[in-house]
């Protein structure tokens, strides 16, 4: 390719080449200034007379800016973009940070909540900030704003998720904290499901008369094995030793393998389901249940119990209620019955127990009193002297 002839112009160190608009085709001329700066000659293009509607008096202006230092030169601009980006690639916002921590926890557990979360409560208002941006004032506009919305509990997991994010990062070296503690909601009261004894009669007898094969069954096992609904649904055949008395239950929520026993009342269940599956309560073609809300709520209705009544989780807490109100189960036994990781988790049942304990104690004080009334309805006896030969 031929060289272009450079022309002058009437201002020092601007000329221009003629080219084709690239719109049009007509020709065009395009402007370059050269100039030395740093003990350096730099040559670089202003801009095309058409595109950028350059001339040569604002090219000349273009050069005096850059020789004073006003602006960068063409190659400092690139650079300046080029470390922007990098520095954007390298820049731990909390959006990255998520998907690093999703990436480092194959398997993590909850993981479809706590994406439900990030992506309508902390992605909105933090997604493209670093931790070190986010400040006190900004975790409580959003508290705030969804506290307006949603339950106490609900802002709690989205705020300890954020935290949880933010903590990975800093753990991990990533980048720098935001210089203050995510603070969490004091959520409500836990609630605890309980059951009057007519109220469970009267379940129980909508589940003899239901005539789905698990909506039933697995009712009955969660009020007799406190187990959860994810680890009933998860449960194979192989899980179960029927010899030794004993449920493993793999990967619990807890974070480890847990053992929990077999009851009689459970085996009873148990042995009642066909085998035409590995899993204990299958679905469709045999593979893994996902779904049964749907008809332990039918049961639940025709039972007469309160919408509110979760169908199995709440069976969960009747079961854990009526070990911690017999007081004969105390807290540690109970929170390993229930596979609590904590056993601040257990403490709901505390004052049930308390109450059952506080009944036994009053068993003494009530053997005592009847032991006075007893006394007291008693004939005096009558004192006889002794003679002297007697003493």
């Amino acid at each position: 390719m031929a060289k272009q002839e450079r022309i002058k112009t009437d201002y020092p160190g601007v000329y221009y080449v003629m080219g084709t608009a690239v719109a049009t085709g007509k020709p065009e001329r395009i402007f370059y200034i050269f100039y030395r700066k740093g003990g350096r000659q730099i040559e670089e293009k202003a801009g095309r007379q058409f595109q950028d509607n350059m001339t040569a008096a604002k090219a000349s202006r273009i050069r005096a800016e850059r020789i004073e230092g006003n602006a960068l030169s063409n190659q400092g601009r690139r650079e300046e973009q080029k470390a922007a980006k990098e520095a954007e690639e390298g820049r731990w916002t909390i959006a990255k940070l998520w998907e690093a921590y999703k990436a480092g926890k194959p398997g993590l557990k909850g993981i479809v909540t706590d994406e439900n979360r990030f992506k309508n409560f902390v992605q909105p208002s933090f997604g493209d900030k670093a931790p070190a941006e986010i400040i006190a004032l900004d975790v409580d506009r959003l508290r705030v704003k969804l506290l307006k919305t949603h339950k106490p509990g609900t802002v709690k997991n989205v705020l300890e998720l954020l935290r949880r994010i933010i903590n990975y990062g800093c753990k991990k070296n990533l980048c720098p904290g935001p210089g203050f503690v995510v603070e969490l909601p004091r959520a409500q009261s836990l609630k605890t499901e309980d059951l009057a004894p007519e109220e469970l009669a009267g379940l129980l007898k909508a589940i003899d008369e239901d005539d789905h094969p698990f909506a039933g069954p697995l009712m009955r096992l969660a009020l007799f094995s406190g187990m959860r609904k994810s680890e009933m649904l998860k449960l194979r055949w192989e899980h179960i030793d029927f010899r030794n008395g004993v449920i493993d239950l793999p990967d619990a929520k807890s974070g480890q393998d847990e053992k929990i026993p077999l009851s009689d009342t459970a085996r009873e269940v148990l042995e009642s389901l066909p085998r035409n599956s590995d899993f204990v309560f299958p679905g469709r073609a045999g593979g893994q249940r996902v779904y049964i809300q749907r008809y332990v709520n039918r049961i639940r209705d025709t039972a007469g119990l309160p919408k509110t009544f979760r169908a199995l989780h709440g069976l969960r807490h009747v079961y854990a209620s009526m070990l911690a109100s017999s007081g004969r189960v105390d807290m540690y036994t109970l929170q390993k019955l229930l596979t609590h990781k904590s056993p601040q988790m257990t403490q709901r049942y505390a004052h049930l127990r308390d109450d059952a304990m506080k009944r036994a104690a009053d068993v003494a004080g009530e053997i005592v009193n009847g032991l006075f009334a007893e006394i007291e309805k008693a004939p005096a006896r009558k004192v006889v002297p002794m003679a002297k030969g007697q003493r």
